[in-house]
């Protein structure tokens, strides 16, 4: 699968993946290979990929995840550094 981390001002993350969990509105969730097409709005918290290279977290301060056709992209309104 293929992951994007975007802000308004840069790009996070692009790349592979074998998973990612996000902090969903109604409560967090992972996404796996296949998973059906979803839009969902995303609380303050953990972004947590896991790729073949490793495992990597990413604090959001809120925003919105896409997920069609083996493509995540996740808009963050900002990244906590």
């Amino acid at each position: 699968m293929k992951l994007e981390i975007l802000t308004p001002d840069k790009t996070v993350y692009e790349g592979e993946v074998t998973s990612v969990t996000v902090p969903g509105t109604m409560g967090a969730f992972e996404v796996l290979k296949d998973h059906a097409p979803i839009i969902s709005t995303l609380e303050h918290g953990k972004v947590m990929v896991r790729a073949s290279t490793g495992f990597e977290t990413f604090i959001i301060k809120g925003g919105v995840v896409e997920v069609l056709e083996n493509k995540i992209i996740v808009l963050a309104e900002g990244i906590e550094s």
